[in-house]
């Protein structure tokens, strides 16, 4: 299903739920479609819902910032640093990830909104 890079690079303190350890190149994953071509994607984040990870995906080379399409797997890392991405294929659990993305990603503009205003606090003083 799928082929990739493992480096993980989402940085110390990134929420992932991982234990292992981070450094801060940003993580790469080589997705193999299934036309058969390879697709080259960035790693937003990896987050659980319920007892399972997953992950979300964003093509590398994107040409709009706001609509570009974003890919949802399962995501496993084994214990021998291994990573399988998983297709979602029930339905509702589909709805259920998209939901907490969702919801994740509110969460992070909203707080970004936040650190912008203490930034324009802090270059007013």
């Amino acid at each position: 299903m799928s082929e990739h890079e493992h480096d993980c690079g989402c940085g110390d303190g990134c929420g992932c739920g991982h234990d292992h350890e981070h450094d801060h190149d940003h993580m790469n994953v080589t997705l193999t479609l299934d036309d058969g071509t390879d697709l080259e994607c960035e790693v937003l984040c990896i987050f659980p819902v319920g007892e399972k990870d997953y992950i979300a995906l964003v093509p590398a080379e994107r040409e709009d910032e706001e609509d570009g399409e974003i890919f949802l797997y399962q995501f496993i890392e084994h214990e021998n640093d291994e990573i399988e991405l998983l297709n979602i294929e029930d339905d509702d659990e589909f709805e259920a990830v998209s939901d907490a993305f969702d919801e994740l990603m509110d969460s992070e503009e909203f707080d970004d909104m936040f650190d912008e205003d203490d930034e324009d606090e802090d270059d007013e003083n």
